[in-house]
């Protein structure tokens, strides 16, 4: 992937277009227009909140005292298994964690699309 946008997290969305060489360019609507990052300024100030499950494991409140610094829990995925993110406890996407210089982060891999209301 020539374009690595995982190195500055702090980028605008004005600038995602602009760095495939196609302009401040997001996606084209269904009549062919142009759908720029423009078009979404009224919901950049909306609060979301954002999970990114690396796994379960249901314990005892008796096991959850007895865990201390140190403690290892199991959890229900594999090592290298794809994360889930959540968007406002929504299913969008699942991915993979990353180190950005030395920060953990995520990337998405696949994005989640929606059948009539239902996850998939």
């Amino acid at each position: 992937m020539a374009n690595d946008t995982t190195k500055d997290p702090d980028i605008a969305l004005d600038d995602l277009g602009s760095q495939s060489g196609d302009g401040p360019e997001l996606a084209k609507k269904e009549d062919g227009q142009v759908r720029t990052a423009a078009e979404l300024e009224p919901v950049f100030d909306v609060p979301v909140r954002v999970q990114a499950v690396l796994g379960k494991s249901t314990l005892e409140v008796s096991q959850l005292l007895k865990l201390g610094p140190g403690a290892v829990v199991e959890l229900d995925r594999k090592v290298g298994e794809a994360i889930d993110i959540y968007v406002n406890d929504r299913l969008v996407a699942r991915g993979e964690v990353v180190l950005v210089e030395e920060h953990l982060g995520v990337t998405m891999t696949e994005i989640i699309k929606l059948d009539g209301g239902k996850q998939a």
